[in-house]
């Protein structure tokens, strides 16, 4: 099942004590702005930050690090370096899961993800969806900054999504999303191939196969703040023969 919510459909939850959403977050060379979200993450009790560093020559993970000496709801996993972005979700995934989190996020690091959505996603997930996508083309939702490229890209990838593997979202590769704990439990981890942004297609196209529902709610994202995107032309590639490699089962 797949549905919206609109920014004035979302559903209120009260807040408790217990931190039981993780909210992980994938880095490299992101000095400049962690420091800054993790506080404005940590404003909302419902929120843990498990932050996956690449071994960042930036520093990234001594700001962590040092942060955490003072709050218990900030999580460190150091790998020594760049092994994709796919393998860093999938990696802060399980220990999410092994540290109990009922709910999971993922976000970026660099602010194109506002931190003030993530009540949103959390709620639709806990009130109706298994899992809830950040969407930029929903109602509501759009983009700020992007270039004529850029745009034609993220929808042009979305649309070719769609109508290679009937996916029935308007953003299939955001990487703003929520999944209950049981998504998660239930996806093969170890099956999934894609380490770059086609990572966030396939864990959709993946939930869809598990008989699982997912709903979107409406982010604007600007583009980052400072540093530079992880953007590349391999990447793109990869995510267009993703798409194929799913199609025909592989």
């Amino acid at each position: 099942m797949i549905a919206y919510l609109d920014q004035h459909d979302t559903v209120d939850i009260s807040m408790t004590s217990v931190a039981d959403c993780t909210v992980v977050i994938p880095t490299y060379n992101e000095c400049e702005n962690i420091g800054q979200l993790l506080p404005q993450i940590l404003a909302q009790p419902r929120f843990r930050v498990l932050v996956v560093d690449d071994n960042s020559p930036d520093g990234t993970a001594a700001i962590v690090a040092n942060l955490a000496r003072n709050e218990p709801r900030i999580g460190l996993l150091s790998r020594p370096g760049k092994q994709g972005l796919g393998r860093a979700y999938i990696a802060g995934f399980r220990r999410a899961l092994a540290e109990g989190a009922e709910y999971i996020c993922e976000m970026d690091a660099d602010f194109s993800h506002d931190p003030r959505y993530l009540p949103n996603l959390l709620s639709a997930a806990e009130a109706r969806y298994d899992m809830v996508l950040g969407s930029r083309y929903v109602r509501n939702g759009g983009t700020v900054n992007w270039g004529v490229a850029r745009q034609f890209i993220s929808r042009g990838g979305n649309i070719y999504a769609r109508t290679i593997l009937g996916l029935p979202v308007a953003d299939a590769t955001g990487g703003f999303r929520c999944y209950r704990r049981h998504v998660l439990e239930a996806i093969d981890l170890d099956a999934i191939q894609s380490n770059g942004y086609s990572f966030q297609i396939e864990l959709v196209y993946r939930t869809l196969r598990a008989g699982f529902s997912i709903g979107e709610v409406p982010i604007i994202f600007p583009d980052r703040r400072v540093g530079q995107s992880k953007m590349s032309q391999r990447i793109v590639l990869e995510a267009l023969l993703t798409v194929w490699r799913l199609r025909f089962g592989r």
